[in-house]
């Protein structure tokens, strides 16, 4: 086993890939570790592919694999990690905004340190208000659900041992949660550094403010899916449960205050003619179908689940 294998995702960087290359190569040679670097192609429209069939060629530890569209970043780690085969495994972007000087830290961190993830924090960052305020109180709404103290949980620059990544999926947005993924699946050693976060070299941030809103509806996704994936009938059937009860108490209700007028002489509405009744008969048909739902979905969990796949254009060096 090889004891680095760095990640990264490329969408549209042609002009950074080669200094970045070098630069990482640089570093790895410089402290004597065995390497290979992942380019994942994401669908560039650009030369960024060609740049690393180049690449490939003058350098047989950079690899490469091409999707035939644009997934995302999350396909793009997901697969990525399915290929690496690192002692640890290191996540970063393709723009330079990640130092690659931070890996040899990284590696100690997990292999001397005996963490199992270790995420970047940007604690200086060269990125306009309009990134870092909305990107602060994110992290503060993470914190809070996920229980984790991180700082930065959308830094791209992170490392994990080898067996972390070969048992975790992710997909949609998820790359930000990969640390809560992460201990979910029982990796639970998570620390943080420091790192350099510097100035974009080339071109335009890819991420829009439509980030914000998916990352909380994945973060609201990843809680329940990691909490209730293998026992979604505890969450659905305590629902279930609670509306179906609330339904059949109301309805003894009715019938008791009706049993009761009648015996004591005293006038009372029908019972199909109270809004109660409608209350109830709506509640007792949404626990039977919260308990029908939790069935399913029980069924459903009970196959195993598979790394998603997708379409792969070319690969280099594999």
């Amino acid at each position: 086993m090889i004891q680095i294998s760095i990640i990264v995702p490329v969408y549209n960087e042609q002009e950074s890939l080669p200094e970045l290359h070098n630069w990482i190569s640089r570093v790895m040679e410089e402290n004597g570790f065995s390497y290979e670097i992942i380019f994942v192609n994401d669908g560039s429209t650009d030369a960024s592919w060609e740049v690393i069939q180049k690449l490939s060629t003058i350098n047989p530890s950079a690899k490469g694999i091409s999707f035939t569209r644009n997934y995302g970043k999350s396909a793009a780690l997901d697969l990525g990690f399915s290929k690496s085969s690192g002692e640890v495994v290191i996540t970063m972007d393709a723009d330079l905004q990640d130092s690659p000087d931070e890996i040899p830290e990284l590696y100690d961190m997990i292999v001397k340190g005996g963490f199992d993830v270790v995420s970047g924090w940007k604690k200086k960052r060269h990125d306009p208000i309009s990134k870092t305020i909305p990107s602060k109180f994110f992290n503060w709404v993470t914190r809070v659900i996920s229980g984790i103290k991180l700082h930065d949980f959308n830094c791209g620059l992170k490392a994990y041992k080898n067996k972390v990544v070969k048992n975790i999926h992710i997909y949609g947005e998820m790359h930000r949660y990969i640390p809560l993924i992460a201990k979910w699946n029982g990796f639970s050693k998570i620390g943080e550094k420091v790192v350099e976060h510097r100035a974009r070299k080339y071109g335009e941030t890819k991420f829009g403010w439509e980030r914000f809103i998916n990352g909380f509806l994945d973060l609201i996704s990843v809680s329940f899916v990691n909490r209730y994936k293998k026992k979604p009938m505890h969450f659905f059937g305590s629902l279930g449960t609670i509306s179906f009860l609330s339904g059949f108490i109301i309805t003894l209700w009715l019938i008791f205050q009706k049993v009761n007028g009648l015996r004591l002489g005293v006038p009372v509405r029908e019972i199909t003619e109270q809004p109660l009744f409608f209350l109830a008969l709506v509640a007792l048909i949404a626990g039977l179908q919260l308990f029908l739902t939790g069935f399913l979905a029980e069924i459903m969990a009970s196959n195993n689940s598979k790394r998603a796949d997708y379409n792969v254009d070319e690969e280099l060096n594999f």
